[in-house]
């Protein structure tokens, strides 16, 4: 019998890229900003130097040194025992990313076979029965079903199931996290 299949995200959902950008920018310019004073602003107003995510995004090794989102190792491994799993990626933005992207995954989530990973531009092309995502923009037109990872820019939609953690990630499928 063929397993259903759940493409999952990356930055925001298996990679902390809110800590990332966050601690780069705090150190960079001597602040304290917080998740907190993140939460609710679009990406490109939530900090305080216009263009900062992109620059950030864009230099080099940036990709290859985020913190993995706590939880994700031991839950993705949970979910492919009844499930095919993805990992999808809006890559083609960063071009730079894509071998940090695929470097990342070989250290953090070497249990993930190459062939279910697809670094694109466009998430609209994926065919899944589920898709995990931190963007209403990629969910928006997935014909499966959907669940949002909460993030800073994303607080205020409505429209998609929520995961606020890796734990809601296993409950939504349910998965027990023992």
């Amino acid at each position: 019998m063929k397993k259903e299949s759940i493409a999952i995200d990356m930055d925001g959902v298996m990679a902390d890229v809110e800590t990332h950008f966050l601690n780069r920018f705090n150190k960079e310019y001597q602040d304290t900003l917080t998740y907190e004073d993140l939460k609710g602003k679009s990406e490109s107003k939530a900090f305080p130097v216009k263009g900062i995510i992109k620059k950030y995004a864009n230099t080099p090794g940036f990709f290859e040194t985020v913190p993995v989102m706590d939880g994700a190792i031991e839950a993705i491994k949970k979910l492919q025992e009844r499930y095919d799993v993805y990992v999808v990626s809006a890559a083609m933005e960063f071009p730079s990313s894509l071998i940090e992207k695929r470097n990342w995954l070989q250290l953090h989530f070497p249990f993930i076979d190459w062939r279910n990973i697809v670094l694109c531009g466009n998430k609209h092309i994926i065919n899944t029965n589920y898709m995990i995502d931190d963007h209403p923009k990629n969910l928006d037109p997935f014909k499966g079903e959907t669940l949002l990872f909460e993030a800073f820019h994303n607080v205020r939609v409505k429209n998609h199931s929520r995961a606020k953690n890796w734990g809601d990630v296993l409950a939504f499928f349910d998965i027990s996290t023992e």
